[in-house]
């Protein structure tokens, strides 16, 4: 097993976004950039309010 973080985003429309990653840095930065889930994409720009690292994704 991998370490891997569970992370929760906040929309700019309010809305939040769950997702899990074993980069944290690299896919918030995917997310900003429009990368990220088309759920984000459409809501930039995003705040990360909340991550936790797991033994495991």
């Amino acid at each position: 097993m991998s370490e891997g973080y569970l992370y929760i985003l906040k929309c700019s429309d309010g809305t939040y976004y769950t997702g899990s990653t074993k980069d944290i840095e690299l896919r918030l930065q995917q997310h900003q950039n429009g990368e990220g889930a088309n759920y984000t994409k459409r809501r930039l720009p995003v705040k990360l309010i909340y991550s936790e690292l797991f033994p495991g994704i």
